[in-house]
């Protein structure tokens, strides 16, 4: 007979505490609600899919890198740029361009330009997000 699986009561001090942490600028994904965002943690962040496609890496861990990260391609940098003016590389991938772009908190006009972002999502433009490469299963 198999063992039974021991059920884990409210106060068990075996149990994992259930953490909620709470999504840093929140207010993304009720601008692009209109397109049922999927959230999911990723390195400390938090990613936002549209679909099949990730959008958005929403990021507050008190450095250079925290704002907003949109998911594009190096051949959309200098058009997303005319429109979006703060938007740089990320600092923590280290030098040169990545494909990841992030427009800082600390930004004059950040909320101005996430928003903007955020209308760019919602209208579909291809500039702004990319489906992930799929995993290749290992052998085990």
């Amino acid at each position: 007979m198999a063992p039974r699986a021991r059920v884990r009561k409210v106060g068990d001090p075996f149990a994992r505490p259930a953490t909620t942490k709470a999504v840093p600028f929140a207010f993304v994904l009720d601008e692009i609600a209109a397109l049922d965002p999927v959230t999911r943690p990723m390195f400390g962040c938090t990613a936002v899919y549209a679909g099949e496609r990730i959008v958005f890496i929403l990021r507050a861990r008190g450095s250079v890198d925290d704002g907003v990260w949109i998911a594009t391609t190096a051949e959309h940098h200098a058009s997303l740029r005319r429109e979006l003016p703060s938007m740089r590389s990320i600092a923590v991938f280290g030098p040169g361009e990545s494909g990841w772009q992030v427009i800082p908190a600390g930004g004059d006009d950040f909320e101005a330009e996430v928003l903007r972002a955020c209308a760019m999502a919602r209208a579909g433009d291809v500039r702004v997000g990319k489906v992930p490469a799929t995993k290749r299963r290992r052998r085990v």
